[in-house]
């Protein structure tokens, strides 16, 4: 993978998720981590823009963080992947790049 792309804010409240996924080229590797983890929820106005991300990028969401703010896993958008630290840790490594979006 070239870069990672780490997005830390929600897509409620900022327009971090929605910058990163139209700069993001294919094969980035895109981690919703802190407050970015509502953008992995299925079923929200932000769901079909990180769908249609997916075709181009693998996206991941930390699972430590879904469950710090009393989110089920279940409602993650299929095909996204729960990683946890160790997971986090193993992106940055293959990854040539980070890039958070502040």
């Amino acid at each position: 993978m070239s870069t990672l792309h780490t997005v830390n804010k929600s897509p409620f409240e900022r327009d971090s998720l929605s910058s990163c996924i139209r700069l993001a080229v294919k094969g980035s590797a895109i981690l919703l981590i802190e407050d970015g983890v509502f953008g992995a929820m299925a079923g929200t106005d932000h769901s079909d823009m990180v769908q249609a991300a997916m075709k181009d990028a693998s996206v991941y969401v930390l699972g430590p963080d879904l469950a710090a703010r009393g989110m089920s896993e279940d409602r993650v958008i299929d095909g996204i992947q729960i990683i946890d630290y160790s997971g986090f840790v193993n992106l940055t490594a293959e990854c040539n790049n980070v890039q958070s979006w502040l």
